[in-house]
């Protein structure tokens, strides 16, 4: 009893079991963005196949198509069989996919291994969201969740950035950075175990469905939508940003990295006070402050004649996703009946994905009919009208409250 006890009191970033899912966390984002810096130059790699442009492009996002399949799937198999062996042969067949790309041929099947890159982040992601819910409730699940958007962060500006030096020595060499999951799986395999089953007792059962909100299930749809939505947009940092540093005269390779490090680093910075900010401006002002955030960096990206601006831009981006992510993932935690917690995290895991594989897929059109800066622009605007909502979802809300206690 004492060794429990000590172990709730410790803070949550000292639980091996918190680590190694932060660690998790991390790989996440190595999955899509790593390779982003070597775009252009396995574009002209491949110059001789006609469909590069597409296919080069669509090797960011190709692990999202997976995820959006496989993802509800894996939550299935979460609550049926248990989270530890789906995170273990996620990590396993990342490390293994992830690195295909160092000696596979062609596009087509470079593609090809990015999709199989996919089933593995949707076993772990999956696995992941729902051992956070089993292992952490209140404050710590709180504080976890905050910590996994800045573990994701701090692993991106990790891989990111030596994806793009070592980009501009060959193109294929960022592959090989998806090696580095099977360093973490010692301590997953080590800390991670499934909790007990719950009772299946009359009193158990009826306890749990006591938790359940009446409305958890239109609750988490809107939710999928919103976070969705909210990839969709993010997501065209990773994909578009090289081309429009291309375009505006940069060196792609090195200036990527630089840029999306810059996005990861502020992300991971702020999403460290999650809980803080959290707790004092409650759900509606988290969206607030990160849609306005996100809305003021790609308006400065409308803007970007100077380096300074751009990394201001991608520092606002990175932070005012960084603060609203968490709360999907809480808000979902919080909802979802502990029955259902995997395949509720799984069906939101690919809802993250979806976001990310249709982005490129309706922006690049945007882009070769307008140009970069009336993309940027509708963006803002977008960004700036969800902040708003927001902050009269808020209002409306303290409104009701305070009409309730007269």
């Amino acid at each position: 009893m004492q060794s429990i006890q000590n172990t709730i009191e410790r803070p949550v970033w000292l639980d091996g079991r918190a680590v190694a899912l932060l660690l998790a966390a991390s790989l996440t984002t190595m999955a899509n963005a790593t390779i982003s810096p070597a775009l252009p130059g396995l574009e002209r790699l491949f110059a001789s196949d006609p469909n590069a442009a597409m296919l080069t492009r669509m090797l960011v996002p190709a692990p999202s198509l997976s995820v959006a399949l496989f993802a509800p799937f894996a939550g299935i198999a979460a609550d049926r069989f248990g989270r530890r062996l789906l995170l273990l042969v996620g990590v396993i067949l990342f490390a293994v996919a992830g690195c295909a790309g160092l000696v596979l041929p062609d596009l087509p099947t470079i593609f090809a291994s990015r999709l199989v890159l996919g089933v593995a982040v949707a076993l772990i992601m999956t696995a992941q969201t729902a051992l956070v819910g089993d292992y952490f409730t209140g404050d710590r699940r709180s504080a976890l969740t905050g910590l996994q958007i800045s573990a994701r962060n701090f692993g991106g500006l990790v891989f990111i950035s030596l994806a793009g030096w070592v980009a501009a020595i060959s193109p294929r060499w960022p592959f090989a950075i998806y090696g580095l999951a099977l360093v973490f799986l010692p301590l997953m395999w080590m800390v991670i175990v499934d909790p007990p089953k719950r009772s299946q007792a009359p009193g158990a059962k009826a306890a749990d469905e006591a938790e359940e909100h009446p409305s958890w299930v239109l609750l988490l749809s809107l939710l999928v939508l919103l976070q969705g939505g909210t990839n969709m947009i993010f997501f065209v940092m990773p994909t578009q940003m090289s081309f429009f540093l291309e375009a505006k005269g940069y060196d792609a390779a090195m200036m990527t990295g630089a840029i999306l490090g810059t996005l990861m680093l502020a992300g991971g910075s702020f999403a460290l006070l999650y809980p803080k900010v959290q707790r004092a401006t409650g759900y509606a002002g988290i969206f607030l402050l990160g849609y306005a955030a996100m809305a003021l960096g790609f308006l400065l990206l409308v803007f970007a004649g100077t380096t300074p601006i751009l990394f201001a831009a991608a520092a606002a981006i990175g932070t005012g996703y960084a603060l609203v992510s968490p709360s999907f993932v809480a808000l979902t935690l919080n909802l979802a009946p502990l029955r259902h917690r995997g395949v509720s995290g799984g069906i939101l895991t690919a809802s993250i994905f979806i976001g990310q594989f249709v982005s490129p897929l309706l922006v690049t059109p945007l882009i070769a009919g307008h140009g970069y800066e009336a993309l940027f622009s509708g963006i803002a605007l977008l960004l700036a009208a969800m902040a708003i909502a927001a902050g009269a979802a808020g209002g409306a809300a303290r409104a009701r409250m305070r009409s309730g206690g007269r």
